[in-house]
C-alpha cells in the first residue's frame, strides 16, 4: 500500500471516529459518514472495517452508551430519558435493552449504586486509586483549538510511542514547541483500561493535507491545576467525574475533557507532569 494510500485511510478514519463523538446526539448515518470524508458508502465501509476490525455501528452504539454510562453518574439533574435522548438513542426501550446488555444493570439500577459495583471490578485492573485532596476550579469560558491528533486506544505507558510519533510529526511540519494536549474521551472508573479512548493532539494554526484535523470546540470549562507523576491523571479523573461534578451544580456536556500539558508525562523522563485539566460543562438551572 502507498504511503499517500495509507495516510488518506487512516485520515478517513480518525476524521470519522471524531464526527462520531461531537455528533453523539443525532441520528448518524452512514450517508453523511461517508460524506464527510468524501467517499462513497461503499468504500467508507469497506475502509473503515478494514482499518479498525469493527463495524461502524457496533462502534457508534458502544460510544453512545459509554457516555451515557458516564452522564448517568455526574449529570443527577438529568432524567435517563434526557441521558438516553442526549446520547443518541431515539427509543427509551431501546436504550434501556442495549445499556443492560453492556453494563448488566438497567439505566435506573446502574444511577442508585451499579455504577459503583460495576466500578470496583474496572478499578481492579489500575493501580491502587486512593483518595486525594480536594481541587477547587476555575470556570470560565474557553475558545476552540485547532489540532493534528493521533488516535490512541487505552490508557497505559504505551500511550508514550503514540506521543513521540506525533512530535516526530511536528518536527517534520516544523511546528516549533506545540502546545500539546490529549483528550480523555472516557471515565476511567467505569471503562476497561484497555477500551478507553485518548488521543493525543498539538495545536495548529492551519490544516495540513491528509492529516487528521480536529477543533476543540468553544466551551464554559471547570478548569483543574494538576500536578503529578504518571497514573495520577486517572486519580483526578476519579474525583473531578465521581465527587465533583455530581456535586458542583454543573452538568457534563458531551464533548470529551481534555488536558492542556505544561510538562507531559508521556514525554518526560520522570513521568513526571503539571498540566491544565479542562472539563466543558454547563450550568444547571
Amino acid at each position: 500500500m502507498k504511503k499517500d494510500t495509507k495516510m488518506f485511510r487512516s485520515k478517513v478514519v480518525n476524521d470519522s471516529i471524531f464526527y462520531i463523538y461531537t455528533h453523539i446526539s443525532t441520528n448518524i448515518t452512514l450517508d453523511e459518514l461517508a460524506k464527510n470524508v468524501s467517499v462513497s458508502k461503499y468504500h467508507f465501509h469497506r475502509i473503515f472495517k478494514e482499518e479498525t476490525g469493527n463495524n461502524i455501528f457496533e462502534m457508534i452504539t458502544s460510544i453512545r452508551l459509554q457516555k451515557a454510562a458516564n452522564l448517568l453518574i455526574v449529570n443527577k439533574y438529568s432524567t435517563i430519558s434526557e441521558v438516553a435522548n442526549v446520547c443518541g438513542f431515539s427509543s427509551h426501550s431501546s436504550f434501556i435493552k442495549a445499556f443492560k446488555k453492556v453494563f448488566n444493570y438497567t439505566p435506573k439500577q446502574w444511577r442508585i449504586d451499579g455504577y459503583k459495583k460495576f466500578s470496583e471490578q474496572i478499578l481492579k485492573d489500575y493501580d491502587s486509586i486512593k483518595e486525594i485532596e480536594k481541587i477547587e476550579p476555575i470556570i470560565k469560558p474557553c475558545d476552540s483549538i485547532k489540532c493534528i491528533y493521533l488516535r490512541h486506544k487505552g490508557y497505559g505507558e504505551d500511550i508514550e510511542n503514540t506521543w513521540q510519533r506525533l512530535r516526530s510529526l511536528a518536527y517534520e511540519l516544523d511546528i516549533k514547541n506545540p502546545l500539546q494536549i490529549g483528550i480523555q474521551h472516557d471515565n476511567p472508573t467505569i471503562t476497561p483500561k484497555d477500551k478507553a479512548s485518548y488521543v493525543a493532539c498539538i495545536k495548529v494554526e492551519k490544516e495540513y493535507k491528509n492529516l487528521p484535523i480536529l477543533e476543540i470546540p468553544s466551551s464554559i470549562c471547570a478548569i483543574f491545576k494538576l500536578k503529578g507523576k504518571y497514573g495520577d491523571v486517572l486519580k483526578f479523573m476519579s474525583y473531578i467525574y465521581n465527587e465533583w461534578l455530581p456535586n458542583s451544580g454543573y452538568e457534563a456536556k458531551t464533548f470529551p475533557p481534555y488536558s492542556i500539558y505544561e510538562k507531559n508525562h508521556f514525554l518526560d523522563e520522570n513521568k513526571h507532569f503539571i498540566l491544565d485539566f479542562y472539563l466543558p460543562i454547563k450550568v444547571i438551572y
